[in-house]
């Protein structure tokens, strides 16, 4: 006889609905497991076979930080495709990508914190590479498509968990963990909130990301917003995961809590559940919550529901169920043999060509095939990997793309790096030492590491010397006089942590760059700034080095600190010669220019203008001096403002990946036709560009929905080789929905998609409203001469707006156009259409009175918290000394003659209110500060009005302004 085996607990039985095995396994836990659960590094509980697990594995193109995977273009040049379908399948790949490294290493994580859906509001965020696009419908398109492939098609097993970044209003890098984004509630619901919430509702989501800033003043960790709209757009338990550092950036940058107790329950009680701080280190944040339980500011209830949010997500990836289960619940996404497959490198390269965007072209392209092609540019053999990308398991540059496509006889290549060499004041030269052959040179990385910015530099190879003759050194200036040195080998000069000066890094990166420099004017010479340290280069009896802190260098035994060296630059060859040499040898010109991901612009770093650095300009004009028939190809993260008239052909594509110059070699010779879109306005200068910390884009009439000045390219915009004919629009509306029809016919000779492009607006609108809002849009293949029908469904909810006067969502009766087109200006086909609606009403102020942020339009005004927990107010903007309000079609109704304000203040401060365009007709003053800024008072002065007006609002000095109410 045997033994029977002990029954399985019932949260190993997938016989049960979820939520009675995840209230099972959460009932044999102890508090302090639980507690540990909040952690980003879950502990492993050995009593009941729990292994541990960790929220957060980055795969925004392809699966990042573990070593060699499939690399897809950026998020913004998937955005450019506008190809949900295509999207969808990258998201399945990298899916089994996930699952498939997981095999072999345990470190890989199944919770994917992508996508970012953060909304491409301005083009100087450093971060536009992680978004999508300006526009919310086309961001949720794409991320809706993203996300479905990361979880997979099977109904109760997740491939993969998505969480999307970063929540909420969130398009800055300087001061990113201090500033708030002051975002009116229209702002809100109808641009930052809706690409989060079509995403969620659409069901493949299994949580969200807070971002550092905050959001009226009120830190994005503890937002109400995650209760008040996240979690009522599904049914599922979402997971909401902390950004990194965020939390202890409550107390010890953002101040908005005394202590970490105090501010980790705060985010428990707005809803974060899974806290990543301190790394792999749980015992702070596990202390704080402990802390935080015995102080009475948590109770048990709280730790559960959070708890139970993250075992939600692990049911979901099938961790519980059994092996013979567990292991067929992604298909074949388990496999090993799901990594890097044929399929995967196609996809990589269908992803980049439709990438490709062709922003002009006057009949340069497509390429002869005879064609003698001179290649030029400082991104002319780069295939760039950014911040968040794999390791690359295949390589493409656009010289390889076209020397496997023209051959290499027909194809001349000039990079266009100034050559230098550094003389000392003694009269010697930098000298790079040669390496060993023997030294490991594999790529910064590659090995895989959970989080890169850990990863320090090398120190295996000698430290630069100084002799007679020297090394020549590539410099290339990427704009703001930030400067890279490579070494003949192609290895770039870096700093490790030793303070030596060395050529060991294979590219510029880190989370900290150590491979920038600045050559500083002073006296005869320049002083050479290592940017990651902030310290001046000098030279001693033991090598090259940095200065230590106080500015003199760390010196060796016997050794006397020294001032910083002051280098003569020596010019071998300007870049300019070079691309001029190249350029006279071939029939047509490429010039490939653009940024490399990790310098001005990037995560941490804004950019500071839209032009294109002065170097690589330098490039282009002595191309185009030499040879006229040049183009222009920007390989880049964001737009540019460039001057296309003297160029006959542009074309912009996000660094793309694996196969970024294969496939912008097939584009150019034709062998695809260029299907790319714009997913953000290019803007002409940064004249046209609000302040970046400007959220509210209705007021300042941002992206195309608002913006009224002439683009350089406007969204949406995108040529392609063929030609293509719009006809026979229809519009029919039924009361719920809008249904749009027309045929679309390819009148070029060549097969090519075109992407089918629905705008509507509103023809006579009471407030602002887009001038014209992507309702709808579908990517088309046609061959020649072929014709398609299309059509469209725009639910009613497509012609609404937030109607702050009445705290709801409204569609104004009245005639609104439908545009059809290739563009948000190119409309082809157009017609109106008359819906039925709510008419706008008077706000009701003696009923309903005014909440302050509720405003119609502001001048000067921020919107601040009203309290930590929840709830808006305003005050003065910073520097601005009064601010204004406005509120339209207030109806005071037949008497009104008091009105009360309830303000709080660090100042004495007023509240004047005047109506219509008549003056100041009551003033309320605070004389006296009150307690702290969330102590609030009522300040009440008479006020004889009757029927409807807009009143308006001045307000001054250090008050917030709550809200206003009105009685007889």
């Amino acid at each position: 006889m045997t033994a029977d085996l002990p029954p399985a607990p019932p949260f190993r039985d997938p016989r049960l609905a979820r939520a009675k095995r995840v209230d099972d396994l959460l009932s044999r836990l102890t508090l302090d497991e639980k507690a540990a659960f909040l952690h980003q590094y879950a502990p492993a509980v050995p009593r009941l076979g729990v292994a541990a697990f960790r929220t957060g594995q980055e795969a925004l193109h392809g699966v990042a930080w573990m070593g060699p995977a499939t690399v897809f273009p950026q998020a913004v040049g998937l955005g450019a495709s506008w190809n949900p379908d295509l999207v969808r399948r990258v998201g399945a790949a990298v899916a089994a990508e996930v699952r498939a490294m997981r095999s072999r290493d345990d470190r890989v994580g199944l919770n994917v914190w992508a996508p970012t859906v953060n909304l491409l509001r301005h083009p100087l965020w450093g971060r536009n590479e992680e978004g999508y696009s300006e526009d919310p419908a086309l961001t949720s398109a794409i991320a809706t498509a993203y996300t479905a492939g990361l979880r997979g098609d099977l109904p109760e097993r997740w491939h993969t968990a998505p969480v999307l970044k970063h929540w909420l209003a969130h398009n800055n890098e300087r001061d990113r963990a201090v500033t708030s984004s002051s975002v009116r509630p229209r702002v809100l619901r109808e641009y930052d909130l809706r690409a989060f919430r079509d995403t969620v509702r659409a069901g493949a989501v299994a949580g969200v990301m807070p971002a550092y800033n905050l959001v009226n003043g009120r830190p994005n960790h503890v937002s109400p917003y995650l209760r008040e709209h996240l979690r009522t757009w599904t049914g599922e338990d979402l997971l909401v995961c902390s950004d990194a550092g965020a939390p202890t950036n409550l107390v010890d940058s953002e101040h908005y809590f005394a202590t970490h107790e105090e501010a980790t329950a705060a985010a428990v009680r707005a809803g974060v559940d899974s806290f990543t701080d301190h790394g792999t280190d749980s015992s702070p944040m596990v202390a704080r919550i402990q802390g935080a339980l015995k102080q009475g500011l948590l109770t048990e209830a709280d730790i559960d529901t959070a708890v139970r949010r993250q075992l939600s997500v692990r049911f979901r990836l099938g961790e519980f169920d059994p092996p013979e289960d567990r292991d067929g619940s992604a298909g074949t996404a388990a496999g090993a043999g799901a990594f890097d497959t044929p399929a995967h490198r196609a996809l990589a390269q269908e992803a980049a060509e439709q990438s490709v965007v062709l922003l002009r072209n006057d009949g340069l392209l497509p390429l002869a095939p005879d064609t003698r092609v001179a290649v030029v540019g400082l991104l002319a053999d780069e295939c760039k990997l950014d911040w968040y990308s794999g390791t690359l398991l295949h390589r493409s540059t656009p010289l390889e793309g076209l020397y496997d496509r023209f051959g290499a006889e027909r194809v001349v290549f000039a990079e266009g790096v100034d050559r230098i060499r550094l003389r000392t004041g003694a009269g010697t030269f930098l000298r790079v030492p040669p390496a060993d052959d023997a030294v490991d040179r594999a790529a910064r990385g590659a090995e895989g590491a959970l989080d890169p910015a850990l990863l320090s530099g090398r120190t295996d190879l000698p430290p630069l010397t100084c002799d007679a003759e020297g090394t020549e050194l590539a410099l290339v200036d990427w704009g703001d006089g930030v400067l890279t040195l490579r070494a003949p080998d192609g290895r770039y000069l870096t700093v490790a942590d030793d303070g030596r000066v060395r050529a060991a890094a294979d590219q510029p990166g880190g989370w900290v760059v150590q491979e920038t420099f600045r050559l500083e004017p002073h006296g005869h010479g320049h002083l050479l700034k290592h940017l990651g340290t902030g310290r001046h280069v000098q030279v001693a009896a033991d090598g090259v080095k940095v200065a230590a802190a106080d500015g003199n260098s760390a010196p060796s035994p016997g050794e006397l600190p020294s001032p910083g060296e002051v280098f003569e630059v020596v010019m071998v060859e300007r870049g300019e010669d070079a691309v001029a040499r190249a350029a006279a040898e071939a029939d047509v010109v490429l010039v490939v220019a653009g940024n490399d991901p990790h310098i001005n612009g990037r995560e941490t770093e804004d950019r500071s203008t839209l032009l294109l650095p002065g170097h690589q300009t330098r490039l282009l004009r002595a191309a185009r001096a030499v040879n006229p028939d040049t183009a222009l190809v920007l390989v880049s993260s964001y737009p540019y403002a460039v001057d296309p008239a003297p160029l006959r052909a542009v074309l912009w594509t996000a660094h793309g990946g694996q196969a970024a110059g294969t496939a912008l070699a097939r584009v150019l010779a034709g062998d695809v036709s260029p299907s790319g879109r714009l997913p953000q306005t290019w803007y002409a200068s940064d004249g046209d560009l609000p302040d970046l910390l400007d959220y509210d884009v209705i007021g300042s009439r941002q992206t195309y929905l608002y913006f009224e000045g002439t683009p350089l390219f406007p969204f949406g915009h995108g040529l392609s080789y063929a030609a293509f004919s719009y006809a026979e629009l229809a519009v029919r509306a039924d009361g719920r929905t809008v249904r749009v029809s027309c045929a679309v016919t390819n009148t070029g000779d060549v097969t090519a998609d075109e992407v089918v492009q629905v705008y509507v607006r509103e023809a006579d609108p009471s407030v602002p409203r887009p001038r014209r809002e992507l309702a709808a849009h579908r990517r088309v293949r046609l061959a020649p001469c072929e014709r398609t029908a299309l059509d469209f469904e725009l639910p009613s909810s497509a012609f609404e707006f937030w109607d702050v006067a009445h705290g709801g969502w409204r569609r104004e009766p009245g005639p609104y156009d439908v545009l059809v087109g290739a563009s948000s200006e190119d409309v082809r086909l157009r017609t109106t259409v008359v819906l039925a609606g709510g008419a706008a009403i008077p706000r009701p102020v003696p009923r309903r009175g005014l909440e302050a942020a509720d405003f119609d339009e502001q001048a000067g005004i921020d919107i601040v918290d009203l309290t930590r927990a929840n709830g808006d107010a305003v005050r003065v903007s910073a520097g601005a000394g009064a601010g204004e309000l406005l509120y339209r079609a207030c109806d005071f109704g037949p008497r009104t003659g008091r009105v009360r304000t309830r303000v709080a203040g660090t100042g004495p401060g007023s509240v004047e209110l005047a109506l219509d365009g008549d003056g100041v007709r009551t003033v309320l003053t605070l004389d006296t500060p009150t307690a702290g800024p969330y102590d609030y008072v009522t300040l009440e002065a008479p006020l004889a009005v009757t029927g409807v007006h807009d009143l308006r609002v001045t307000v001054r000095g250090g008050l917030r302004l709550a809200r206003l109410d009105f009685t007889d």
